[in-house]
């Protein structure tokens, strides 16, 4: 088995990797082209794309960024900004073979650590952690029979948020109404929200599998979704609400109708995304009756010792001071620091 790395304008091999990723068992959206280009668009992160091929072809791959962050120093990660990364591929030898490459490019620029975000089945020796877990939901082709597997407390909301005449819209055309509410909800949360920039790039590099879902009340957008679908699997990535939303029920109205779009487009699984056990995300995904799949962070340990530990947002002094600035000064600030701040 040979590792090599893809070069940048080599077509057929990128065509042969995205044809390798859609294929295997734990593939996911950001292990394809199209969420290298975005990274390289948006946040200018030098991309080291590694695949084990022999004579049959592609065994295993494994997308990872050269990234400089504020608290973490020189890191291997796969991959940044996103829920999803680490090898692919099913091939336990093969996944081996990339691990040692990673372990060689990290010693060879000097990194703290590589980092691979693991989905699936982790790999053996690795020293690992789960700081976020994911749920997932099995989908019935038929969208009335998915709505009846919810439980009651999470169809009485639906139902409200119909009953307040919320309406869900889809197209682009909402993603400047969008990228306000997002920019409110993620100083809400403590967080720097990504630039405007990023979802035109998800939008451009993604093409039909990426799809801005809005809710609207009175012509009012109160909240809104980009959703990614990969194989037969529908990632609602980026959402965001208004304050007023909670009263309205539209984040379960929301949700609701991703999944019942979902449905009736032959997709089977829908995929929540990660939380942090005790967030406000983690305790609203469990009450949809999903049961939390831990997603493991797995490490090769280069200059650091240990892993790194999480922290959640509630118990960093950090993330309470950005809650506390005015929202032009974390739109326009949050953007600019977000590059600098890969993790999560």
């Amino acid at each position: 088995m040979d590792v090599v790395e893809l070069s940048g304008g080599d077509e057929a091999r990128e065509r042969a990797w995205d044809r390798f990723v859609d294929l295997a068992p734990d593939g996911t959206p950001f292990h394809r082209m199209a969420w290298k280009r975005v990274v390289e668009d948006v946040f200018g992160h030098a991309p080291h794309y590694l695949a084990v091929a022999d004579g049959g072809g592609i065994r295993a791959v494994l997308p990872l960024f050269d990234v400089w962050g504020l608290r973490t120093g020189r890191v291997l990660l796969s991959v940044p900004h996103a829920t999803y990364g680490g090898v692919c591929g099913g091939d336990r030898d093969a996944g081996m073979h990339l691990v040692g490459a990673a372990r060689r490019l990290g010693e060879r620029l000097s990194a703290r650590y590589v980092e691979l975000r693991q989905l699936f089945e982790p790999l053996p020796d690795l020293p690992t952690t789960r700081p976020f877990v994911t749920f997932v939901k099995r989908l019935d082709p038929d969208p009335a029979a998915t709505f009846a597997s919810l439980p009651a407390k999470r169809r009485n909301m639906i139902r409200k948020g119909e009953r307040h005449g919320l309406e869900a819209r889809r197209g682009w055309e909402a993603l400047d109404a969008f990228y306000a509410a997002y920019a409110i909800n993620l100083r809400r949360l403590g967080a720097p929200p990504f630039p405007p920039a990023f979802f035109a790039a998800v939008r451009d590099r993604f093409g039909a599998v990426a799809e801005l879902l809005t809710v609207w009340r009175h012509e009012r957008l109160v909240g809104g979704v980009v959703s990614l679908v990969h194989g037969e699997r529908v990632l609602p990535c980026w959402g965001a609400t208004l304050p007023e939303a909670r009263m309205l029920a539209a984040s379960d109205f929301m949700y609701w109708e991703v999944m019942r779009a979902a449905c009736r487009s032959g997709l089977r699984v829908f995929d929540f995304g990660q939380s942090h056990a005790g967030a406000g995300g983690y305790e609203f995904k469990r009450l949809w009756g999903f049961a939390p799949e831990p997603i493991a962070h797995q490490y090769v340990l280069l200059r650091d010792r240990e892993p790194p530990r999480f922290e959640p947002a509630r118990f960093n002094p950090l993330a309470q001071l950005w809650k506390a600035l005015p929202l032009p000064v974390t739109t326009w600030l949050g953007p600019r620091l977000i590059r600098w701040l890969p993790l999560h």
